[in-house]
């Protein structure tokens, strides 16, 4: 089975605009080799010949992953083969068949790297990942609080507990206790910072398209009867495109909210999936 390999994985690349390759091939798999042999000797003046004047304004601030070429080089010399449709072509490595998101395309001047396909690819495969992760975020966040429903009766209404105590979904624990039902990432110290690129509100009611009906699932000030969630992009179109509710019973559903997300998440207080929701499967 095909898999997608992401250029961050090699700490080369990520997003927006980079300069045209500038060094042309007979062949698709002539540029792979040439990707290869630069990469294994780390030849940044080979790859600035392959993949523009400013491909190195994108490394990470630590340079190169040792591990991560590592990596690259092990698969490739696992297997590598080149995969064309038309006038397109992309690199597989591994047994795997690890795809780079570096599309070689062919032009008047013969086969050369593609950066702005490289950086539209890098992007969705980003968002997809991402998305992914939230889903199952979702679901983690269901069996944290029906764990937190067992030793409390009653459901978390925030994420982290207050110092000292364990009224949240998370708190730290001593070596020798058991963990808390969930972990700290859903509620970051810089909330600007999000979860794979996701934020996560909980929800303390659901509306009218819910099954069951409108109610509140608060009494008397504790939240036990039922919860759920509302999980959207840090920034629509980058970190992520769909917005998400799960409720108690881990059904998902997902919207787009197009680029008003933000504001238009601020007025979900509770858990409605009305016909611009549709399910989520997975």
């Amino acid at each position: 089975m095909k898999k997608f390999l992401s250029l961050s994985t090699l700490s080369l690349l990520v997003l927006p605009l980079l300069a045209q390759a500038q060094q042309a091939f007979t062949t698709p798999e002539q540029a792979s080799t040439a990707l290869h042999d630069a990469i294994k000797k780390q030849d940044q003046q080979a790859l600035t010949s392959l993949l523009g004047d400013d491909w190195q304004h994108f490394l990470p601030p630590e340079g190169v992953d040792p591990a991560a070429v590592a990596r690259f080089l092990r698969d490739w010399d696992r297997g590598h083969h080149v995969e064309q449709q038309g006038r397109v072509a992309h690199l597989n490595v591994g047994s795997e068949e690890w795809q780079l998101p570096l599309p070689i395309v062919k032009t008047d001047k013969g086969w050369h790297f593609n950066m702005q396909g490289a950086a539209d690819e890098i992007l969705t495969r980003t968002i997809g990942r991402n998305e992914l992760s939230a889903i199952e975020a979702a679901h983690a966040y269901v069996a944290a609080q029906q764990d937190y429903f067992q030793l409390n009766q009653t459901y978390a209404q925030k994420f982290l507990s207050s110092e000292g105590k364990k009224d949240g979904l998370y708190w730290p624990v001593s070596a020798d206790e058991a963990p808390s039902p969930l972990g700290p990432a859903f509620s970051p110290e810089q909330p600007e910072m999000g979860y794979h690129g996701y934020h996560f509100r909980i929800l303390t009611a659901q509306g009218a398209k819910a099954e069951g009906g409108e109610k509140s699932y608060l009494k008397a000030g504790k939240m036990t009867d039922g919860f759920a969630m509302v999980v959207w992009p840090v920034t629509y179109g980058e970190t992520g495109v769909a917005t998400f509710i799960v409720d108690d019973e881990d059904q998902i559903y997902q919207a787009d909210l197009g680029e008003e997300t933000a504001k238009k998440v601020e007025a979900i207080t509770a858990f409605d999936p009305d016909d611009g929701w549709q399910v989520v499967t997975q």
